[in-house]
């Protein structure tokens, strides 16, 4: 190789090195935009709750602007799809429960995404629960009062609409105590609860920050929540496991912060620690705990093996009740 072979190689090595050291002196750190986190709920729903306080939060760390944007529809897929097909950046995510992944791809199979493949579970945020209310005219307090009932009375249980925590929760509840109840679907949590109130349905399966006030009150007989421990809203509700001596019925579920799969390594840490921090403070475990949420805060490897042990165990309860949107 001649003398000026050699220097051109040399020289393009060096200007290689120096384009490249160039390249990422100018790319800017991560945020260096404003973040978008995308809700398939309503406003003042808990699941919107909780993205605007996270957001707030996750704002403050990462001294960035942070958005909470409303797109309900679909069960809550219909955010989750927008999140899916974004660009994998970190700067489009998403808050949703884990239903999105773990039915909501059965429910609904006309969806334009697929949620299993094009989602990352970036952290667990929370758990949540559901509590079984009955109205005090069916006389029935207990968990196992209800079960006997159910066994040789029709009896009927009301919830926010087919597929809902309160569904799944209900039916899996039936499966493992071999009772019978008439599931009844409800658009949304507000007329599951009126039905109950009024006597048109005998039991539901509703989030407990809706139903307490009417348990308070009188109007509604609490018999369980569905985790494994009790509610901090309810800590005198027995739990379905407990009940009833059944562990099988510990049947919790998670709101997940989600992001567009192919997410860079370093902004999922960057998230990932984000969200440990932030559901570790005092400060938010004792706002969540007033919507009925536990605080977690977990990593995305985490994330991801209890969104798949998730999906195996609810498969087959989806597939068994025929659920489908269509």
């Amino acid at each position: 190789m001649s003398t000026q072979s050699l220097r051109f190689i040399l020289a393009s090595f060096a200007l290689a090195i120096l384009t490249t050291g160039a390249a990422q002196a100018q790319a800017p750190a991560y945020p260096s935009k404003p973040i978008h986190i995308l809700v398939g709920a309503p406003p003042g729903a808990p699941s919107d709750l909780m993205a605007r306080l996270f957001a707030d939060q996750l704002s403050q760390r990462l001294r960035q602007s942070v958005i909470v944007e409303n797109r309900p529809g679909a069960g809550t897929s219909l955010a989750a799809g927008v999140v899916a097909k974004a660009d994998p950046d970190g700067y489009t995510l998403g808050v949703s429960p884990d239903t999105v992944v773990t039915v909501n791809p059965l429910v609904y199979p006309e969806l334009s995404f697929d949620a299993r493949e094009e989602l990352m579970n970036v952290s667990v945020l929370a758990n949540f629960t559901q509590m079984l209310v009955c109205n005090p005219a069916r006389s029935v307090k207990t968990a196992a009062e209800l079960v006997t009932r159910a066994k040789s009375n029709h009896m009927t249980y009301a919830s926010g609409g087919a597929g809902v925590p309160g569904h799944l929760a209900g039916e899996l509840f039936l499966q493992h105590t071999g009772a019978t109840m008439q599931h009844i679907p409800y658009r949304g949590p507000a007329p599951a609860t009126f039905s109950v109130l009024s006597g048109e349905s005998d039991c539901g399966f509703l989030a407990t920050p809706t139903v307490l006030p009417h348990v308070k009150a009188g109007k509604l007989n609490a018999l369980a929540v569905s985790s494994a421990e009790p509610s901090a809203l309810a800590p005198n509700v027995p739990t379905l496991a407990q009940a009833l001596q059944d562990p099988r019925l510990d049947i919790r579920f998670r709101l997940v912060l989600q992001a567009p799969k192919n997410l860079p390594p370093a902004i999922v840490t960057e998230l990932e620690q984000a969200a440990a921090a932030i559901m570790a403070t005092e400060e938010v475990k004792t706002r969540l705990r007033v919507l009925d949420l536990v605080a977690v805060g977990s990593t995305s490897e985490t994330a991801e093996a209890q969104v798949r042990a998730e999906t195996a165990r609810w498969a087959p309860v989806v597939k068994r009740l025929h659920l489908s949107a269509d």
